[in-house]
């Protein structure tokens, strides 16, 4: 056990075992920050680039221990980035409750578990970074995506409150809100199944290839790796970033300019609706 805090800033990333969440491990490792990464199950990653621990988002447990073996070994805890999240696609008619209720239990309860577990200690350094990484679909109800826009769109408002309840401690907090990476998440999202009675089958098969083809064809998440570090060594980082292809972040922008009607009708256009 360390008596003495790490003359390295010590950072925690959630859900690190791969995508966005390991490359900016990796990054991070490079710039000299001491990284711990969690899994749900580390002991199946081989040769891990950084430490790893045990922590599920879900269970409070697992937050707990993780945390108090990081003070152990370090004796503190300077920023926590909230990746671990899941995505979540099909018409809100036919997606299961316990799938809607599992998609929040990970994007938006599990994040706000792992806040209020590292809070206290942070408090204590009179210090802290807090980093959510939410999705530029947080921003906007998707079609067929309505269940993770919310999840994430939730996250990004409790953390404009958290701000303004964390100013007298010195702890910041931000959003960074990615557009389409080239990571795995298409293939570990639950999908709603096309059913062949459905009336939305042939809408939601369409959009769901075009989902899936988008991000295939997105960024390299060392992209928001970069842009993260950066945020890091910002002094009073603001409330939200996006990171993304150019088009995507002006979609956010646009939203707050265009009428609805006529922003409803470019997103239709958009997902060939």
């Amino acid at each position: 056990m360390k008596t003495n805090a790490s003359p390295q800033k010590v950072v925690l990333i959630t859900g690190a075992s791969s995508g966005i969440g390991k490359s900016i491990g990796e990054y991070l490792s490079k710039q000299n920050f001491k990284v711990y990464g969690t899994s749900r199950n580390p002991a199946k990653i081989s040769h891990p680039p950084f430490a790893m621990v045990a922590l599920d988002v879900t269970k409070k447990e697992t937050i707990a221990a993780a945390i108090e073996q990081i003070i152990a070994e370090e004796g503190k805890l300077d920023v926590l980035i909230n990746n671990a999240g899941v995505g979540i696609t099909g018409p809100i008619e036919e997606t299961p409750d316990e799938e809607i209720a599992k998609a929040f239990e990970t994007n938006y309860f599990g994040p706000i578990k792992v806040i209020k577990a590292v809070l206290p200690r942070m408090r204590k350094q009179n210090s802290g970074l807090i980093i959510n990484i939410t999705s530029i679909a947080g921003y906007m109800g998707l079609p067929y995506r309505g269940i993770y826009s919310a999840s994430k769109g939730a996250l990004e408002l409790t953390t404009e409150a958290f701000r303004m309840e964390l100013k007298d401690f010195n702890i910041k907090m931000t959003n960074v809100a990615p557009g389409d990476f080239a990571t795995n998440i298409a293939a570990g999202r639950y999908h709603a199944p096309v059913l062949e009675d459905s009336p939305y089958k042939e809408p939601y098969g369409n959009t769901l290839k075009l989902m899936n083809e988008d991000v295939d064809a997105g960024k390299d998440p060392f992209v928001m790796a970069k842009a993260v570090h950066k945020i890091i060594q910002e002094k009073d980082p603001r409330g939200h970033y996006k990171v993304g292809e150019a088009l995507q972040k002006f979609s956010v922008g646009l939203k707050r300019i265009l009428p609805d009607k006529v922003y409803e009708k470019m997103l239709l256009k958009h997902y060939k609706l």
